[in-house]
């Protein structure tokens, strides 16, 4: 094996790694909970092989049939679709969408207009706590304000986190259920050109908006010195313009420009005039009430893709899918975890099957682990069904 990765040995090191690591037991036992009451051959799979050949609405009956396919088709990149009403291959056509996981797609990319240490698809560790961020609000709404369990989540393989719902309830949310909830879950909105993308207006904040603020808090003051946001002349004036008030804007700018360049004290600064500014203009307090807050949230909250949440029949990569760009495992993780992730540690095709490689003992180890998340979660969502199942057909005889 290569010491270092090279996309072009990838055609010879998939077969191998989806014959020996790829948990297609565990696979297959996730999509059927997720299909059930269909049969697994009605949900889609998807494959990107060599030179971007794309494939759609494949399906399997069974781990084999899986087997078979990834020994024949060697994708470089599995997607999973929705659950229809037929056979994917046969009725595409005219099948209709029955069932699909709740899903959220979260990229750094969306993040270049604040993160300041890497930019495109560069990632490091300092710009990963905002992922860290993301997973910990996402994470806790989704069990506190949906009552949702059987969460998934996994890394993208490059720069990005997914998260999988399969609570029966979320896997058969309709459309305008799916926008509902993700409309809930976006604080953040605007395009380019809008400076201000956060309005939380003058009433009193709702509770999860105020617990969401509270993770941020956790980690601002951290994100804020590494990341430097109002350091320079240039992210200074980009903070600046989110200010609505032109009165405190100009007062803002007056002392924050005189002082040393650190953020964390430009910051501290901006607090204590803000504190002071709405105490003396009443008026001023009403229309910027939760200045504070918008900003911590437009610096630091999730910024989710709402049309990949809302999509009902929205294609995402598989758990365990290789990137084919970094050669890194989509490995699944436990979102209480992802504070202690480093993205060197995270396992990759060429160091799994290259005996020789330094990092081979530990990604190997870490791979193990991924599996293993897998594996609770895909138990605690076998164990729920049959609780579900079991519910369901009391109730039916009772009737």
């Amino acid at each position: 094996m290569a010491k270092q990765y090279d996309e072009s040995l990838l055609s010879d090191m998939l077969p191998i790694y989806y014959s020996r690591l790829f948990p297609q037991s565990l696979f297959c036992r996730w999509l059927t909970c997720g299909n059930y009451p269909q049969p697994l051959g009605n949900r889609e799979l998807s494959f990107t092989l060599a030179d971007d050949v794309y494939l759609r609405y494949l399906s399997i009956n069974n781990q084999k049939e899986l087997h078979t396919l990834f020994q024949k088709k060697c994708p470089y990149k599995l997607d999973i679709g929705p659950v229809y009403n037929t056979k994917p291959s046969i009725g595409r056509h005219d099948a209709v969408v029955l069932a699909r996981e709740l899903v959220f797609d979260i990229d750094l990319t969306d993040y270049d207009e604040i993160r300041t240490c890497c930019q495109e698809a560069k990632v490091c560790d300092k710009c990963w706590k905002f992922m860290v961020l993301a997973c910990e609000v996402i994470n806790t709404a989704l069990k506190e304000d949906f009552g949702f369990q059987n969460i998934l989540w996994v890394f993208s393989g490059r720069r990005g986190i997914h998260c999988w719902v399969s609570d029966h309830e979320a896997r058969v949310l309709d459309s305008p259920g799916r926008t509902a909830l993700a409309d809930y879950m976006c604080l953040i909105s605007g395009g380019e050109n809008q400076y201000r993308k956060v309005h939380l207006g003058n009433d009193n904040l709702h509770s999860s908006i105020r617990r969401a603020i509270g993770i941020i808090d956790k980690y601002f003051n951290t994100i804020l010195e590494e990341q430097e946001f109002l350091s320079t002349t240039d992210r200074l004036n980009s903070f600046l313009k989110i200010v609505p008030d032109e009165a405190l804007r100009t007062q803002t700018q007056e002392t924050l420009e005189n002082m040393p360049s650190s953020s964390l004290e430009r910051w501290e600064t901006f607090v204590t005039i803000y504190n002071q500014y709405c105490k003396q203009n009443a008026n001023a307090m009403r229309k910027i009430k939760y200045l504070v807050e918008e900003l911590k949230i437009q610096y630091c909250y999730p910024r989710l893709d709402a049309h990949v949440t809302k999509g009902f029949n929205h294609l995402l990569k598989s758990p365990f899918s290789i990137h084919p760009k970094t050669g890194k495992v989509s490995i699944v993780f436990k979102p209480e975890n992802a504070k202690n992730m480093k993205l060197n540690d995270i396992p990759t095709i060429h160091t799994l099957l290259d005996d020789s490689s330094k990092e081979n003992a530990q990604h190997q180890a870490n791979m193990r682990t991924a599996v293993k998340n897998f594996q609770e979660v895909v138990f605690m969502l076998e164990k729920t069904e049959a609780m579900r199942r079991k519910t369901e057909a009391s109730v039916s005889i009772d009737f």
